[in-house]
């Protein structure tokens, strides 16, 4: 089985192995005393890099990278202790790449407030730590009950072949929730820029002129939607094609 398996893809090869512990991917699980236990794994090798805190990218690049390190902390950790040391590796790794601690602080609170109570103590400590292993597993339940892109793909997908009842009405749900969102597109006004330090303001100065030019008329009920675009490397900014062959030997005379 394991042979049929590594054909599947070309970089992810599987080994035969029996131990306490294992490593897969990015997920490290140990038997300790007859219970499973996971957690993050860090590569020995690896450097501790990210997209740095004073590359010119837009805000949200930084947003997405705490976000996704805290998701992947919250599922693979089976207990609060293993939690905490990957919530503190995650820290560690941010101030390493330039992160100001105040960024790092309100983004990990904006984050877990989600999933916790603002009528918790836990909510006034928030990252410092989690109180109890109770709390925890009912933050990391809420977090699996969530659904991925890829099993909302795959859910449509299955609508899509099976004829059952069940799959249809999942599907005219789909349809319906996608409908919706088309609607919600026809009365929007969408402007992009490519980002730039220099245009930090650039959002908010559209916003103020759109309201001032059109105060009091009918097009302030069209939702004004003002989004960036990364700028291209180096690598996208030159020639992606081989120019036109050129003679580039001189002509001979007879």
């Amino acid at each position: 089985m394991l042979d049929e398996a590594n054909h599947f893809h070309p970089n992810i090869k599987l080994v035969r192995q029996i131990g306490t512990s294992l490593s897969f991917l990015d997920v490290f699980i140990e038997n300790k005393n007859g219970i499973l236990v996971t957690s993050v794994y860090h590569k020995e090798a690896a450097e501790p890099y990210i997209v740095p805190f004073k590359s010119d990218h837009p805000r949200h690049v930084f947003r997405n990278i705490i976000e996704g390190a805290l998701l992947r902390a919250i599922r693979y950790s089976s207990t609060l202790d293993i939690f905490n040391q990957e919530r503190r590796t995650i820290q560690l790794m941010l101030l390493y790449n330039g992160y100001p601690p105040r960024f790092i602080y309100t983004r990990f609170k904006e984050f877990l407030s989600q999933y916790i109570s603002s009528s918790s103590s836990f909510y006034l400590l928030i990252p410092s730590c989690i109180e109890t292993e109770i709390q925890f597993s009912t933050m990391r339940t809420k977090v699996l009950q969530q659904k991925t892109d890829a099993e909302h793909q795959l859910l449509y997908r299955v609508a899509t072949i099976t004829d059952n009842e069940q799959d249809e009405q999942a599907k005219d749900k789909f349809n319906q929730i996608k409908q919706q969102k088309e609607d919600k597109w026809d009365k929007c006004v969408i402007v992009h820029y490519k980002h730039e330090q220099r245009f930090a303001t650039y959002k908010r100065d559209f916003h103020q002129l759109w309201n001032d030019l059109f105060n009091g008329t009918p097009i302030l009920n069209t939702k004004l939607i003002v989004g960036n675009r990364n700028n291209l490397n180096t690598k996208e900014e030159l020639v992606s094609k081989r120019p036109v062959m050129l003679s580039t030997t001189k002509n001979k005379y007879p």
